[in-house]
């Protein structure tokens, strides 16, 4: 049984397996309860639906790309979040979760639109490397307590292309480059960590990701563990 002072983070996991949900939030746990928290663990969103144990939760992990989410489920955990219930993710697991919610998105702030690959004649056409390629994301906030100390970093993986609102905090940015075989004819700048206050919740995005090589590099890790912390009630 949880002590008095014990903190509980609700990991929800699941949804598409090409991010590796169980293997990406099992990199936190033992975070997690380093720092206190009784960990429990749900391969769907329907503990949301739950108001009494909703209550009691001080922390949603979520790792569940795509899937679907019912009404009860949304309006629990809107609920939850707006009376204190701090919500975390990264990626897909969190930013193109339930696409068949608007509310859900509107929750959020920003939704991933796309990853623009290589060359479409690249020998890596039609394979999950085509997604990955070199880009930065780019610190704006280094006073931050999720950022503190964190320059800009490198990673070579899917560069999120997403769709956001101006009520959204952007910590780090990521531009998306015009090649010569884009449709678009400008840089495109989408945020790649943020936050945004709901109701007395507070929520953390982080787009990198994709996988769990890309959860352990040093600087996307430590902004993820800080970010669970800063969301937490």
């Amino acid at each position: 049984m949880a002590g008095e002072n014990t903190r509980r983070v609700l990991v929800v996991r699941g949804g598409w397996e090409g991010h590796a949900p169980v293997a990406a939030t099992d990199l936190f746990v033992p975070f997690l309860e380093k720092n206190g928290f009784e960990v429990r663990l749900a391969d769907s969103p329907a503990p949301y639906a739950d108001p009494a144990y909703m209550a009691e939760v001080d922390l949603i992990v979520q790792c569940y790309t795509m899937g679907t989410i019912e009404q009860a489920e949304l309006k629990g955990l809107k609920a939850a979040i707006e009376a204190g219930t701090g919500m975390a993710g990264w990626h897909g697991g969190i930013a193109d979760s339930y696409r068949n919610s608007s509310d859900y998105l509107h929750l959020i702030g920003g939704q991933f639109a796309c990853h623009p690959g290589k060359h479409p004649d690249d020998e890596d056409a039609g394979t999950e490397r085509h997604n990955f390629v070199p880009y930065t994301v780019n610190m704006l906030q280094d006073k931050h307590p999720i950022t503190e100390g964190i320059g800009d970093f490198d990673l070579v993986t899917e560069q999120y292309w997403v769709l956001s609102d101006g009520y959204i905090d952007v910590l780090a940015t990521t531009t998306q480059k015009v090649r010569e075989w884009d449709p678009w004819h400008r840089e495109v700048t989408s945020p790649a960590i943020w936050t945004r206050r709901w109701g007395k919740g507070k929520i953390f995005v982080a787009t990198p990701g994709h996988s769990v090589d890309v959860l352990e590099h040093d600087s996307v890790r430590t902004i993820i563990e800080r970010g669970l912390l800063w969301a937490s009630r």
